[in-house]
């Protein structure tokens, strides 16, 4: 029998539900909440965290957890707690239980925990990357473009807290599945990332009996190169286990509303408060260049690749090609007013209407010429996943660098993987993050925006 050495990061998540449930109670010690039985109400509280944070894995924070699903975490488990708060009022009968105060208890509750937990995860992140606290050995079995990228991250994300020991070609003909296991004991190295595509499923078993023998924490590193990103998930018919292939969470009701609301209420702003004032004044200036309209629209192919027109202000003199030809850098066709609006991305403004026609969405996958999305459709493998949602002004792909025109394969390529991530990936968190992004991008400038 071996045991795990080094491992204190089990006594992370004990000493935060410490910390949180002593930050709860203190407040409410301290703040004049005026309850009339402090032993119910601490001990309410008490157990309606726990309940709220094991339904909502509060505390299931990893290494390579990302600080958007953290804060998705903390609005989740604050938004049940502020409901439970004020359901112990009605509960317990509690007429004297001062409304203002108790708001103002979940307030500084909020924020505590709020910043403790946030400072917990950045200390621990500088933990690993300065002191090397905190470490995972790590090994590679296998050698293909998956294994060298997730080498790459192991290098360059050193606050992940992995030590790349190091790598075993399963294809090499001195493999020897034996060598390898002496040198995981040898060196006390604590995970096993194996490539499926380079293991029978002799080997793949070899290492799993290894693994559980040895108390090792086995990974696998999917052969995924004709998938992209597909989210496989599990689901169970009485006991019959089913493999989904994709898992879209913009086709669960609720998330398709939230974001609809959003999408409703942030174009609305945009329209009010800024194409209100700045449409004419662009308008006056499109005109005095050249004759022609001043919007632009073109069809496009939004969601379930339905048709619509997508609108912009006009960036270039008229021309036959408008619906064929993509922009390039110095292009003829885009007007002196033209190229200011494409390199500030003005010209996409009009596409707000869109958005509030329901025929867009604020994010997604950009939507391409009608033209362009039948060649792709043909060309490139899994195009059309990018039709499932409604299309977006901005997207994952455009903020990763994949805007403007498509140059090469490889443009079009990560454009469709980045979209299908987005698609698979989605949360409002996410959505949030793609929109900062895209107006720090916007008034700094990009490359590609021509």
């Amino acid at each position: 029998m071996f045991s795990k050495k080094h491992r204190y990061s089990g006594f992370i998540t004990p000493i935060s539900y410490g910390i949180d449930l002593l930050v709860i109670n203190l407040f409410a010690l301290v703040l004049p909440i005026n309850f009339q039985y402090p032993i119910l109400f601490h001990g309410y509280i008490t157990l309606a965290w726990f309940i709220i944070s094991f339904k909502n894995d509060f505390y299931e924070v990893y290494r390579y957890t990302k600080v958007t699903y953290i804060v998705k975490l903390l609005l989740t488990q604050f938004v049940f707690f502020f409901l439970v708060l004020y359901a112990f009022i009605g509960f317990f009968k509690q007429p004297n239980m001062s409304r203002l105060g108790l708001a103002e208890y979940f307030l500084c509750v909020f924020g505590s925990i709020f910043l403790l937990k946030l400072l917990n995860y950045i200390l621990l992140m500088q933990y690993r990357k300065e002191v090397k606290g905190n470490m995972r050995n790590v090994v590679v079995i296998g050698k293909n473009k998956k294994t060298d990228q997730l080498i790459e991250v192991f290098y360059q994300r050193r606050e992940f807290g992995y030590q790349f020991m190091k790598q075993f070609c399963a294809e090499d003909k001195n493999f020897d599945i034996r060598k390898c296991f002496e040198y995981i004991l040898d060196n006390n190295v604590d995970e096993i990332y194996c490539s499926v595509a380079e293991l029978k499923n002799s080997q793949l078993n070899l290492f799993i009996n290894f693994a559980d023998n040895n108390l090792k924490t086995l990974k696998f590193i999917p052969d995924n190169k004709n998938i992209f990103t597909k989210k496989l998930t599990f689901e169970y018919y009485d006991y019959i286990p089913v493999l989904s292939l994709r898992d879209i969470p913009l086709h669960q009701p609720l998330n398709s509303a939230l974001k609809r609301v959003f999408d409703i209420l942030f174009s609305l702003f945009v329209i009010v408060f800024l194409l209100s004032w700045l449409a004419p004044i662009v308008a006056i200036f499109i005109r005095w260049e050249s004759k022609g309209p001043i919007y632009f629209r073109q069809k496009r192919n939004g969601v379930d690749n339905k048709e619509f027109y997508c609108y912009k202000f006009r960036s270039m003199a008229p021309n036959a090609d408008a619906d064929s030809q993509m922009a390039s850098k110095n292009d003829m066709r885009i007007t002196k007013v033209g190229r200011f609006m494409r390199k500030t991305s003005i010209d996409e403004l009009p596409q707000f209407y869109n958005v509030l026609f329901g025929n867009m969405s604020v994010v997604g996958p950009r939507p391409h010429m009608v033209k362009h999305t039948n060649e792709y459709a043909h060309r490139v493998d899994k195009y059309m996943v990018r039709h499932f949602v409604k299309p977006g002004i901005t997207g994952l792909a455009q903020v990763k660098g994949y805007r403007g025109e498509i140059e090469t394969d490889a443009d079009i390529f990560n454009r469709t993987k980045f979209d299908i991530f987005y698609i698979e990936n989605w949360s409002i968190f996410l959505d949030l993050k793609i929109i900062l992004q895209t107006v720090i991008n916007a008034v700094s400038g990009e490359e590609k925006a021509y």
